[in-house]
């Protein structure tokens, strides 16, 4: 049994923790937030891949301790970050990860590892962390102690990946590192990857999610030329994904959300600008695009309604979906937030229905979030599908809504449905 810490107990430490704790370790999860650590000590998760079943049974086992102290994380034999790496005005802000490795640092002892998850720029383990815990422990990285690195590779709500059987992406800052790197993920993932060094498993995160930033916003450029050309994109992407091969589906949707999409490809982009002085074109091109499909889905609400004799100011819109991606009640960087946002500034009465969300996001606190109704469809002049759940009766929607505008196409086309 070794003694683990998980910095940050989110959509990413949180699973981190519960896995350590099944395998036998005792673990201590440190966060900053009080309300998060409420919720912890009295067993509420609130991470939907965790039952509060679960985290319960870890707290009843004792072999889990949430807190806000890095004292209970004395004497760790492994440490995990996996703390928040924001855009700040285009800029990365790794102030997160500075905090955390400051603070274990003191704490670092002889034969200890430290992994960073978090998603950050390829040369962020070596040049950011490694110094500050050297000069916090005195000690010498990668003889001494280990440090590694490992992106987080959480999908909120997929009931088929989860992280244990999610094959793991690992690596160290020389081969005695990696060494201690595998010997802890080995205890609670199934299948690990070790590449060369830390810079190439950080650019693998980036790698991940600009294909899919990339691929999502040519999706979604050929929605707005496919639509003003009158070609039913969706029938184009059906037949597409017959072949068998040579060929990934990707759809388009009201733009990207989450932590990863909206961020981790302007990393790469921002690293590329600041050490070579040139653009990474590609990654600027799919933001440009992605960035302002809310403004686009609210276009073609705003021109429904004109066909119709009526302004988005004073119209009733009833918004499906405000969590970034179905099944979630993630609405971190949610495109639905946005297209709330302009709706709400262009006069709309709006109202919102995502029984995943408890409380509104607080850019959007004004709106009304209610529940799905026969009611509620009738008397609403526009309903807008942002985030497909499938709790959502979309049978319901299509009987009783005067029109439909369905970015997901996840209800059955009719005269009174437009898709993106």
């Amino acid at each position: 049994m070794s003694k683990v810490v998980v910095v940050g107990q989110g959509y990413v430490g949180l699973p981190v923790a519960m896995q350590s704790v099944a395998a036998g370790h005792l673990v201590v999860g440190i966060d900053t937030s009080i309300d998060r650590l409420s919720k912890l000590r009295s067993g509420r998760s609130f991470v939907e891949d965790i039952s509060s079943a679960e985290l319960g049974s870890a707290l009843e086992s004792r072999r889990y301790l949430p807190s806000d102290d890095y004292a209970d994380a004395g004497g760790f034999d492994v440490a995990v970050i996996t703390v928040p790496t924001p855009l700040r005005e285009g800029v990365p802000d790794l102030s997160y990860i500075e905090s955390a490795a400051q603070s274990l640092a003191p704490l670092v002892s002889p034969g200890a590892t430290v992994v960073l998850e978090s998603t950050t720029y390829p040369g962020t383990t070596e040049e950011l962390l490694c110094p500050i815990l050297a000069r916090g422990s005195g000690l010498k990285a990668g003889d001494d102690f280990f440090v590694g690195y490992s992106p987080e590779r959480i999908d909120p709500g997929n009931g088929k990946w989860n992280l244990r059987n999610t094959p793991k992406v690992i690596s160290g800052i020389n081969s005695a590192s990696l060494d201690a790197v595998e010997n802890f993920y080995i205890s609670i993932i199934d299948t690990l990857v070790p590449v060369r060094g830390c810079k190439e498993a950080e650019l693998t995160k980036l790698i991940e999610n600009t294909f899919r930033h990339v691929n999502i916003a040519l999706m979604n450029e050929l929605a707005i030329f496919a639509h003003e050309l009158d070609i039913d994109l969706w029938d184009a992407i059906e037949a597409a994904s017959s072949k068998p091969f040579g060929y990934m589906r990707f759809t388009p949707g009201p733009g990207v959300g989450g932590h990863c999409l909206p961020i981790d490809p302007s990393y790469l982009s921002w690293r590329v600008r600041q050490t070579l002085n040139r653009q990474f074109r590609f990654v600027e091109l799919a933001n440009d695009v992605n960035d302002h499909m809310p403004q686009y889905v609210v276009q073609r609400l705003t021109i429904a309604l004109n066909k119709v004799s009526k302004s988005v100011k004073g119209s009733r819109v009833l918004l499906l979906g405000l969590a970034y991606k179905p099944n979630s009640s993630d609405a971190r960087e949610s495109p639905a937030v946005r297209v709330a946002q302009l709706l709400l500034d262009l006069g709309a009465d709006l109202r919102a229905v995502d029984s995943h969300i408890s409380e509104l996001p607080p850019a959007i606190s004004q709106i009304t979030l209610t529940e799905l109704s026969k009611q509620e469809l009738e008397l609403a002049d526009a309903v807008l599908i942002v985030t497909d759940h499938d709790n959502v009766d979309y049978d319901l929607v299509s009987q009783h809504a005067s029109y439909i505008l369905d970015t997901r196409r996840r209800v059955a086309a009719g005269e009174l449905v437009e898709y993106l």
